[in-house]
């Protein structure tokens, strides 16, 4: 190292500190509702939804990680076959709401948020040794690639199912319902962590994995080389979560007063809804199911769903196999979808408290817009230079909405006390969409020598597009909805 050159470590983690400190001071610039809470019950408000959050983000990493395993494995994996185990994965996430969310609503989101990072951990960690079989050739799993990963990565998944409806229920009850559109910004913020940990910390991964076992390191024939441990693309979310499953065992609590400090009225759905017989999970599911909103905003977010995951999936295979994942787009996938998720959960989060009166539908319609012309965009634009920023922009978009809509209008609609049931079948519809995007896009989209002609990515922006205008239209149909609390004669 030449003198006054930078540490290789420190060069290393220096875009995470970088990130960290902008994470930190847009949280802090945040503006401030004020609804009576005292400078104590932020400070501990902030204890409780900082490690659940991030226990949220690291549950993203141990999802979202089969992506970079697929481009790790190359031609082990083809993307018919990613798309069928990414596609059983998300249809059981879809589903599991039936039982997840009404669980979440009983048992209260400390509970589920362990139970969450404690099943993902050892599903990735199966899903590791598993990797680590056939890379090795050490053990081939008995029904073969497919159906084993399909097997525990349906697992991983419905483990994961708890996490957004966790973290939904848990925050609920201590946040009112004229700040949770700055929570939207926070909970977006959270999600785009998750993102970057799972693209950009797994690639460095893998990369470096790579790197312990080339010829030029370790000086073995390149025929004779040891088999990369690509396996911590696993292993590592895997840890993670072990240790924030601790973490919330310490620091979260469901609720102000379990925390020590007085409850409040949240002035949403559940406000004033104190009396009377507690419904059964069947009869509230019928009840929401009744409610034009709730089926609107879950219609929205099916779409939502398949767009952000053809944006966020397809798009580091496509550079791959077009030749493209060096330039500064794909190299920094994770990082800019982080950026764009926070720029989109901001602008979701401040201008439907500050402009529109804390109605969620409006910022969804806005950007809803604003995706459906980036695809009509992509049909010009995909063999250019330019299409790396504007699928960001993309995500920037869609990630704002689902931010908006699951993580903020599932409080709102849903209330406090019945939010697991609302935010499980809003985000249960999020997954239904993902799953039929993956099983689509997996046989659509080109193979062998068509797949390194962009111009043969058509069927890309074609998918999205339709979905797109839909959600668009949606959108509309909720511009004036706001959350009415029980009132009680």
């Amino acid at each position: 190292m030449s003198e006054g050159a930078m540490p290789e470590w420190l060069s290393g983690f220096l875009p995470i500190l970088i990130l960290l400190a902008v994470v930190a001071v847009v949280l802090t610039r945040l503006p401030r509702i004020e609804v009576g809470h005292t400078a104590a019950f932020r400070r501990r408000r902030v204890m409780n939804w900082l490690p659940l959050g991030l226990t949220y983000a690291f549950l993203y990493m141990g999802r979202y990680n089969l992506t970079v395993s697929k481009n790790a494995l190359g031609d082990l994996m083809t993307k018919a076959d990613f798309g069928t185990i990414f596609g059983v994965g998300t249809v059981v996430y879809g589903c599991s709401f039936l039982i997840n969310g009404p669980l979440t609503d009983r048992v209260g989101g400390r509970l589920t948020i362990m139970i969450s990072a404690l099943g993902a951990a050892t599903m990735n960690m199966l899903l590791g040794l598993v990797t680590w079989g056939i890379v090795t050739d050490s053990w081939q799993p008995p029904f073969g690639l497919v159906t084993t990963f399909s097997i525990l990565y349906a697992g991983n998944m419905y483990f994961q199912s708890f996490g957004a409806v966790s973290i939904v229920k848990v925050n609920a009850a201590w946040f009112h319902l004229r700040e949770r559109g700055v929570f939207g910004a926070i909970f977006g913020v959270l999600i785009s962590l998750g993102i970057y940990f799972a693209f950009d910390w797994g690639r460095a991964i893998v990369d470096y994995a790579n790197t312990m076992v080339s010829p030029e390191v370790t000086g073995c024939a390149p025929s004779q080389c040891a088999a990369a441990p690509i396996w911590w693309v696993f292993f590592a979310p895997a840890g993670m979560l072990t240790l924030f499953f601790a973490a919330d065992f310490f620091l979260v609590q469901d609720s102000p007063e379990k925390a020590g400090l007085s409850d409040f009225d949240t002035a949403d759905a559940s406000s004033g809804d104190t009396e009377g017989e507690q419904l059964g999970v069947a009869a509230l599911a019928l009840r929401m199911l009744r409610n034009p909103v709730i089926l609107t905003i879950a219609a929205i977010e099916f779409c939502s769903g398949f767009l952000r995951n053809a944006i966020m999936h397809w798009y580091p295979i496509l550079a791959k196999e077009t030749g493209i994942r060096a330039s500064f787009v794909p190299s920094n996938w994770g990082l800019l979808l982080c950026c764009a998720g926070i720029m989109g959960g901001l602008f979701a989060g401040v201008v439907s408290d500050h402009v529109f009166g804390s109605r969620r539908g409006p910022v969804a319609a806005v950007l809803y817009g604003g995706f459906a012309l980036g695809s009509l965009a992509l049909f010009g634009l995909l063999g250019g230079a330019w299409v790396g920023w504007l699928v960001i922009f993309m995500s920037m978009c869609i990630i704002g909405v689902h931010g908006m809509l699951s993580g903020t209008a599932s409080m709102d609609f849903g209330g406090k006390k019945n939010v697991g049931l609302a935010v499980g079948i809003i985000d249960g519809f999020v997954y239904l969409g993902t799953g039929l995007q993956s099983f689509l896009l997996g046989r659509i989209l080109p193979t062998g020598d068509l797949r390194g002609n962009s111009e043969n990515w058509l069927s890309w922006p074609m998918a999205m597009l339709p979905v797109a205008v839909i959600g668009l239209l949606l959108a509309t149909r909720i511009w004036g909805a706001t959350a009415r609390p029980v009132k009680r004669v």
